[in-house]
């Protein structure tokens, strides 16, 4: 059967993040989760995925099983530990060279197609497709002219050799997986991607996973007061991410209602990651200077079961980004039905729906004034936790998974078309609209 009827198996290329680390610190976040679901789906739908990633310790063995049908290649490029994601362009050459390895040992065909991840994997899936004469299929997950634009202060920008980097994948890419519309305007706008090439499929949440459930439950697992005023922030301690936003915020809401100060709780959960680094005690340092210390929690990275606990605990989840592809973390907290606070950027509009407030810009006091209004309105958190439920209910992986499954074929249609004639213009109509969309 050819690769044009069926996707037989997928290599898929993570170089900078391991889909077996934790989300939440170093590097680790949304687009391990992607990686994960996506292959787990896949394999349920009969596709076998072979993931690529770096090795970061003499520890991990040459493959690991995740499940049947999904194993990770830990492929060595360069010293196992302290090489940081910007140390990683040197190490490509490397890291392209033990995925042509394995692929030397395998019959002609083995892989249907590559789907990359980030621009780093890009690089290296450009190389393996063309080696292979098989289509390259990358999801971005960030930018670095998008970030560039709206950079927070102080925050580093993104190299020029990065953007190179970036435009030259979105050209060798056979199809461009964009999570929302407004990402694919960006591509075509900002990296100039031929629009036929970029579809829309937004990414999932685990319904079976993060649910609706108990919040008294939920406190006592986390170990929060059950009369809390609980606001949540998920991420990774990062200037794009902008958790101060959240504790000057609340520090504002103390400052205005000082009775609150025995009931509110701002939990932090998530590492130092990125430009994070540079300062890791950044934010209980704000804290402490804000005097607000004893209503600030910091909690390291827990595991995904125990974050749908934190979330079900919460009363809102605040997600302050300067920039965001998505937001997986607005919609995992919607699917347990908790109300989102987020800032009106990047796809977050989409990941939040009508199920919370979006916050235009980043001024503290803004966002001090919209949590409030949902703090002291129990009635208006209610209803919107149940819009939040409806409208992360469509964003199922097994949803995204076999989206993403059409492209791939079309793909694979595509390049074999092109063998013989040129492809036609808009290719897309013949199975996938140029913009998939909930």
């Amino acid at each position: 059967m050819g690769c044009c009827e069926r996707i037989d198996r997928v290599a898929m290329l993570s170089v900078h993040t391991s889909p077996l680390e934790q989300p939440g610190t170093g590097d680790a976040g949304g687009m391990n989760v992607y990686v994960v679901e996506v292959a787990h789906q896949l394999a349920k739908l009969g596709v076998e995925v072979e993931i690529f990633t770096r090795t970061t310790t003499a520890d991990l063995p040459p493959t690991v099983e995740m499940e049947p049908g999904v194993i990770v290649r830990h492929v060595t490029a360069g010293p196992y530990e302290g090489l940081g994601k910007d140390d990683l362009p040197g190490q490509l050459c490397a890291f392209a060279a033990g995925v042509m390895r394995t692929g030397a040992h395998e019959a002609e065909g083995h892989y249907s197609l590559v789907h990359s991840h980030y621009w780093l994997s890009g690089q290296v899936g450009w190389l393996a497709a063309d080696r292979w004469q098989v289509p390259l299929v990358h999801t971005m997950h960030t930018m670095a002219r998008v970030k560039n634009l709206h950079l927070a202060e102080g925050d580093t920008p993104e190299p020029a050799g990065r953007e190179i980097g970036e435009v030259q994948v979105v050209e060798a890419a056979d199809r461009l997986i964009a999570n929302t519309l407004g990402e694919r305007h960006e591509l075509i706008d900002l990296y100039a991607a031929e629009p036929d090439k970029v579809v829309v499929v937004p990414p999932g949440v685990d319904l079976s996973l993060f649910s609706p459930g108990d919040t008294r439950a939920a406190r006592a697992a986390v170990g929060l007061p059950q009369d809390a005023r609980v606001l949540l922030f998920v991420g990774r301690i990062q200037p794009l991410k902008a958790p101060e936003v959240l504790i000057k915020a609340a520090a504002e809401l103390l400052a205005r209602h000082p009775h609150w100060a025995g009931e509110l709780v701002v939990a932090v959960l998530g590492g130092p990651s990125g430009s994070g680094l540079a300062h890791p005690r950044g934010l209980q340092e704000l804290a402490e200077g804000l005097g607000i210390s004893a209503q600030v929690r910091f909690v390291p990275p827990v595991p995904r079961a125990q974050l749908a606990d934190w979330y079900r605990a919460a009363d809102l989840v605040a997600v302050p980004s300067h920039s965001e592809s998505f937001g997986l973390v607005a919609v995992e907290a919607e699917a347990c039905g908790t109300p989102v606070v987020a800032a009106d950027v990047g796809g977050l509009p989409t990941a939040v729906g009508d199920a919370g407030i979006l916050v235009d810009g980043h001024d503290p006091h803004t966002w001090s004034l919209a949590l409030e209004s949902l703090l002291v309105d129990p009635a208006q958190r209610e209803s919107l936790s149940r819009k939040a439920v409806a409208h992360a209910a469509l964003f199922g992986w097994d949803r995204t998974t076999e989206r993403l499954y059409e492209v791939y074929v079309e793909a694979c249609r595509a390049r074999s078309y092109s063998k013989d004639t040129p492809s036609p213009n808009g290719s897309l109509a013949a199975g996938i609209p140029a913009a998939v969309v909930p």
